[in-house]
Parts: C-alpha cells; structure tokens; sequence
C-alpha cells in the first residue's frame, strides 16, 4: 500500500506520507508485507479453508503486488537516503550487494527445496511430486538445469518471486538516481517500458521453455510506482488520495472486481458477466501485470491510507506484531515459507483430513514463520546491543537504550 517506510518527524494530514526519521519505525509496511508473506503461504497450499480469505478471491490483484510495491517503496526509502548521504557509487554497491544476498538466498533456496521434493518423492514412490512442481528436468538433466538455475532460467513451482526481486534490484541503481533527479520522468520512462512490453510481447525466456511467470519487463511499473511514492510522490498525491471522489471511484471499482471475481468461482452466475465486458476483459494476464490488476492494487491502497493513517494505534496491538515481525524479515520468512508451503502440500495428499487438517496445516505454518522471526528479531537486537557496548567502550561514553 502507498505508506511510509520509516519513521515520521512531523504529523502531517491524514493521507501524506510522514518523512523519515530515525526516531519510531513505521510499522504499516511491515504489517502488510507480512500479510503479504502470509497470503503467499497460503496461496502456495492446495486450495483449502484459509485460501478463501486470501487477497486473490476478492479481486484482480493479489499478494505478489503488496509485495512487489512496498519492496520497490523500502528499496527507495533506504537507498535513496545512502545516495543523498554517501553518493552514487557508494549507494549503488549497497544495492548491489543486497541484490546478491537475494541471490544468494535463491540458490540456496533452491537447492533445499530440491532435496525435499526429491526425497519425498522418492521415499513415497510418489514420481507425481517432481512433476507438479517442474523438477523432471532437473531429475533428467541436471548439469544443464543447475547451471540454467544459477541464470535464473529454471525454477521450480512457487520460486518466481525471488527472482523478479533479483533483476529489479540489479537495475535499481540508475532508476534511482533518475528518481532523485527527476521522478516523474523516471515514472515515465517506466510506464514507456510497460506499454512496450504489452505492444511488442517482450519477455525473458525460461528454461526448458515458455517465459518468465513474472516479466520484469512489465512488473518494475509496480517496483518504480512504489520508489516514486516513496521519494515524494505519495505526497504529491494525497490531496487527489483524499478527495471523496477518489474514495467513492476506488470503493466502487473494489467492488465491481469483486463481482466479477465471483463469477469465477461460482459459475452459475457467469451468465451475469456480459460478453462485451468479458471479451474487453479477459484474460486478466498475471504475468504482464495486466492494467485491471494495476488499477485494482491502487483502489486498494488508495482505501487502506485512508482507513489506516500512520500513527493507526492498532498497529501497537499485540495480535498484529507476528504480521510485523514476519514483514520485517522478509527476504528469510518468505524463503521458509516456500519450504513449509511443499512440506504442507505433502501432508495434505499423504494424510487426506478434509478441511480441518488444510485449516490445522496452514495455522501451523504461519507459527513457524512467526516463531522464525521472533527468533530473527531477538537475534538482531543482541547483535544491535553488541555493538552499542562496542562503540561505547571505543568512544568513553554511556550506552543509550532502546533500538537505534
């Protein structure tokens, strides 16, 4: 959602986006990057109980573009300060460098998932495995799949994320010096791109076959719309964000995508969709970031900074820090969760339950991934008063508490 990163100075109207400052985190983009990592999770499960309530049944958009926007909004928020303050070169190695991380991360990644997609296979007897996740080739061929997988070209189901991460990061440095010298041209020159990817079908290929499930060429509108608001856009746009026309038209768009949705799941109704509509409409592609999914991501974000403005006191609310906590590690908790999302799907083919046992799987897996980042948050305040204590023996002074 278009929110603030980091931590507000001064209180501002409803709908602006606060400047940063070091003093208190803005907790609503880890909020609903958590919520993101917990619909993806879910998502990545056989259809069961919980997937009804997810993002994807009440709209065009989904999980993946909550993700993609705050990434490209955090990305601009932090980088963007180490340009102003270190400078290009300085800054672009910290992207850089990070990119390599998540690399690094999908390697890694990928290699645990082989290994527990092979195994259960091959302890079960089950050959069904490694094909519903893509891994036949790699069970052929793996000299040329690993190194297919190394250029990112080869991915079994449910890795398509990380990736997409990995080439926008890549390419992040010179967008974001062009969005700190000139943001509207840089938003520009990224719907330019957009509408040539949709006009002359670009797309990068995959490997044995086909293209990327998420096209970068199309995605970093939404990567770059997240930078651009993060960097001033957001709020030049909140007297328009605030107007209730804008609230009206985003409500009513929300809701007609909502009809439409049902139509999908419950195909009695279909004969209410209107041929006209249907054929302008379809197909809604995923893998372009159709215009619908664009446009439904908006009316999203458009209401939710109007119903949860910074400084929302709900965010303090106990029941909503495992969302946090797990946004706030994102790259690891998405990572675990494509791991427990493969570990479920097995338990529900192996031990049929019914509803029940989906519901118990899927509560089961967000535990962890909260228990994780509990683990990851604790770690990293010891790590943060370590270095307190270091740098207060070095310098002679006192140690100040809380987080810095």
């Amino acid at each position: 959602m278009t929110l603030a990163v980091a931590h507000g100075e001064t209180p501002l109207p409803k709908l602006v986006v606060p400047a940063p400052s070091a003093a208190e985190r803005e907790l609503r983009l880890d909020l609903f990057r958590g919520l993101a990592l917990w619909f993806i999770f879910i998502n990545h499960l056989p259809a069961n109980v919980l997937t009804w309530f997810t993002l994807r049944n009440f709209g065009f958009s989904d999980a993946t573009e909550m993700f993609i926007f705050i990434s490209g909004y955090t990305a601009a928020f932090v980088y963007g300060r180490a340009m102003q303050e270190r400078g290009v070169v300085v800054a672009s190695a910290r992207i850089l460098k990070r990119a390599w991380q998540i690399y690094v991360a999908h390697i890694f990644l990928f290699t645990i998932y082989l290994a527990e997609i092979s195994y259960v296979g091959a302890r079960f007897d089950n050959p069904l495995y490694a094909e519903e996740m893509n891994i036949l080739d790699f069970l052929k061929h793996p000299d040329v799949t690993i190194v297919q997988a190394l250029l990112l070209r080869f991915r079994p189901v449910n890795m398509d994320v990380l990736p997409l991460y990995i080439v926008l990061m890549v390419f992040f440095p010179p967008v974001l010096w062009l969005l700190r010298k000139k943001a509207d041209l840089a938003l520009g020159l990224s719907v330019l791109l957009y509408a040539i990817t949709w006009e002359f079908e670009l797309a990068l290929p995959s490997y044995p076959s086909g293209s990327w499930f998420f096209n970068p060429y199309a995605w970093q509108l939404l990567f770059v719309f997240g930078a651009w608001c993060a960097l001033g856009g957001a709020a030049r746009m909140a007297r328009i964000l605030a107007s209730p026309i804008t609230i009206w038209l985003a409500a009513v768009y929300l809701v007609f995508a909502f009809a439409v949705t049902l139509t999908w799941h419950f195909p009695k109704i279909d004969f209410l969709m209107p041929n006209v509509l249907a054929r302008w409409m379809y197909p809604i592609s995923k893998t372009d970031l159709d215009v619908l999914r664009f446009a439904h991501f908006l009316a999203l974000a458009t209401l939710t900074i109007h119903f949860i403005p910074s400084g929302w006191p709900g965010l303090k609310s106990p029941w909503l820090r495992p969302m946090i906590l797990c946004g706030q590690h994102s790259l690891e908790i998405f990572c675990v969760g494509v791991f427990l999302a493969f570990a479920g799907h097995f338990i529900m083919v192996e031990m049929s339950g019914g509803a029940w046992m989906h519901f118990v799987i899927s509560v089961a897996g967000i535990l962890i991934m909260w228990a994780i980042a509990w683990v990851l948050a604790w770690y990293k305040g010891v790590a943060e008063r370590r270095d307190q204590q270091v740098r207060a023996r070095e310098s002679g002074g006192k140690i100040s508490g809380g987080e810095i």
